[in-house]
C-alpha cells in the first residue's frame, strides 16, 4: 500500500465523502416526490449520485413522467436544501483533522463536486474548511458526469499534478471506477447511502475507509 506522503495532491468528493450532507437530498427527494405522487425508489439515490443538477432532473422528469421543465424542478431542489446547507450540514468526523494533516505536509487540495458552487461554498466557509482547497471544481464545468474522469482530471490541472501522483478521495461507486480508469488513487469514504455498493467499492478502491481518522 502506498504511503499518502508519497502523492503531490488530493481531490475530495464533498457530499458524502467531506460533507455529512446527503440526508438532505434524501429529505429533498422525499419531499418533492411526495408532491408529485411518488415514492422514492429504493434505487433513485444512486441512480443520480454521480450526476449534475441538470441531468438528475432531465433523468427524474423521464423517470416519473413529470410535465415540468428540468429548471423548475431544479430550482425546487435548490430552493429546499440552501437552508440546510447555508446551517445545518456539517463536516464528517475527523475531516478537518485530515485536512490540516495533509496542509502540514504542503500537498495541495482541491474539491471536485456534482453539487452547486452555491450551494457548496457557503456551507464550507461556514464549517470553516474551504480555505484548504486550492480550487473547487463542480461538475458543471465538465461536459461528462462523474461516471467518467473529467471531473477529476479537471481539478488535478488546476493543482498541476498528474493523476498517477494524486489521490481522489469518494464515496460513490462510479466516481471510484471512473478516477480509477484514469489512473488516480482512490479511497472510498464509507457513507450510509452508499453501503448498498459497499463492497464493489471495496473491489474497485485502493484503498477503503470508514473514517478519516484511518488515515491520521
Amino acid at each position: 500500500m502506498r504511503s499518502l506522503s508519497d502523492f503531490s495532491g488530493f481531490i475530495f468528493d464533498l457530499d458524502g465523502t467531506l460533507l455529512d450532507s446527503l440526508w438532505v437530498w434524501r429529505e429533498v427527494d422525499i419531499v418533492s416526490l411526495k408532491r408529485r405522487g411518488h415514492d422514492v425508489p429504493d434505487d433513485y439515490a444512486q441512480a443520480i449520485a454521480h450526476m449534475s443538477f441538470a441531468d438528475a432532473a432531465k433523468y427524474t422528469i423521464e423517470r416519473f413522467q413529470l410535465s415540468e421543465s428540468p429548471e423548475a424542478l431544479m430550482d425546487e431542489w435548490y430552493s429546499m436544501a440552501m437552508q440546510e446547507y447555508h446551517t445545518r450540514v456539517m463536516a464528517k468526523p475527523y475531516v478537518r483533522a485530515f485536512l490540516e494533516h495533509v496542509q502540514a505536509q504542503g500537498i495541495p487540495m482541491a474539491a471536485a463536486t456534482a453539487s452547486e458552487r452555491t450551494l457548496i461554498c457557503p456551507a464550507l466557509e461556514r464549517i470553516g474548511i474551504l480555505d484548504f482547497f486550492q480550487n473547487v471544481t463542480t461538475i458543471q464545468e465538465v461536459t461528462r458526469d462523474k461516471s467518467f474522469p473529467d471531473i477529476y482530471l479537471l481539478a488535478a490541472e488546476r493543482l498541476g499534478v498528474a493523476p498517477e501522483n494524486c489521490v481522489v478521495c469518494e464515496d460513490i461507486l462510479a466516481g471510484i471506477q471512473s478516477a480509477k480508469s484514469a489512473g488516480f488513487y482512490t479511497i472510498g469514504v464509507e457513507e450510509p447511502f452508499s453501503l448498498p455498493n459497499r463492497e464493489k467499492i471495496r473491489q474497485h478502491a485502493d484503498r477503503y475507509i470508514e473514517s478519516f481518522a484511518e488515515l491520521l
